[in-house]
């Protein structure tokens, strides 16, 4: 490491955690906020400091990083006008939103940083808890280069892969994207193996042999075998991927112009509702192993 940073990190959960531990391994000054205090005790003794707001976190941070949950936390955390991060950070820092939100939030968030003399980057991640522990987090990124070329080093300690894909606003987009595509594997996934089980056939023998074809997606083995071994600890959990959906399904406008985002969107949807949105993605499977109940 060239130079040690000042980094503030706000937002502890599954993923924020892991990405700090990160940056406290590389040798960086990192101090950390979360809004329930004792998740950060793992990091502190690990040698962050904790601060008692994101406000006190930012004071004279090189870079702020935030890992939160959706479009009101994010406001919620950088623009408090008693205890968000921009009303600590300094001129000529960089805000970095990892969270998954809205393009237009985000654009937003851009404007209000900049009066103020801070460049805004945005960084959602691809990847879940075992990629953001290893440091290989796959980077979606938007804003200027010129800010994606200080911020690089620090991404670069937390992921394996960073990618410019345009202005404020179009990584927000582009994430959406991902885990749209990625939560209509699942339902139908979930959906086919439903159909297979009740038809007595032997799933895993089935989907074995889907698997030799080119309809097979990377990700399917994974999905399929979360499955079939009903193993459904939260690695994405079923609130949070529904959220997504609303995110994508808001920026569509038009319900009838994304009818299949729409009806992966209820299968989600449906799973919360029976109380299991706390449990992987996966899990929805659950809502189609039962052919005698009328789901939907």
């Amino acid at each position: 490491m060239s130079k040690r940073l000042n980094i503030a990190f706000l937002g502890l959960g599954a993923m924020g955690s892991r990405m700090a531990m990160n940056l406290i391994k590389a040798g960086h000054n990192v101090t950390v906020w979360n809004r329930t205090s004792s998740a950060a005790a793992p990091l502190v003794e690990a040698g962050a400091h904790q601060a008692q707001s994101a406000k006190d976190a930012a004071l004279n941070a090189d870079f702020v990083i935030a890992m939160v949950r959706d479009n009101e936390a994010s406001r919620e955390v950088w623009l408090d006008p008693e205890k968000g991060a921009l009303a600590g950070m300094k001129a000529g820092s960089i805000a970095i939103e990892s969270s998954t939100l809205t393009p237009e939030w985000i654009r937003e968030l851009g404007q209000t940083t900049a009066a103020s003399g801070v460049s805004l980057l945005e960084a959602p991640v691809s990847g879940t808890r075992p990629q953001a522990e290893a440091g290989q987090l796959i980077y979606l990124v938007g804003g200027d280069e010129a800010t994606l070329r200080k911020a690089e080093p620090v991404l670069a300690i937390m992921g394996g892969s960073i990618i410019l894909v345009g202005d404020l606003g179009t990584a927000a987009l582009a994430k959406l994207t991902t885990n749209t595509l990625l939560g209509i594997q699942v339902t139908a996934y979930a959906e086919l193996i439903g159909m297979l089980t009740r038809s007595g056939a032997d799933v895993a023998r089935i989907l074995g042999a889907v698997a030799e074809t080119s309809v097979w997606s990377p990700v399917a083995s994974y999905l399929t075998g979360s499955m079939l071994t009903k193993n459904f600890s939260p690695m994405f959990p079923i609130e949070l991927i529904e959220k997504d959906f609303d995110y994508t399904l808001q920026k569509v406008g038009a319900e009838g112009m994304a009818p299949t985002i729409n009806a992966a969107h209820q299968v989600f949807r449906k799973a919360v509702d029976k109380g299991l949105g706390d449990e992987n993605m996966t899990g929805v499977v659950r809502l189609f192993e039962e052919s005698s109940k009328v789901l939907f």
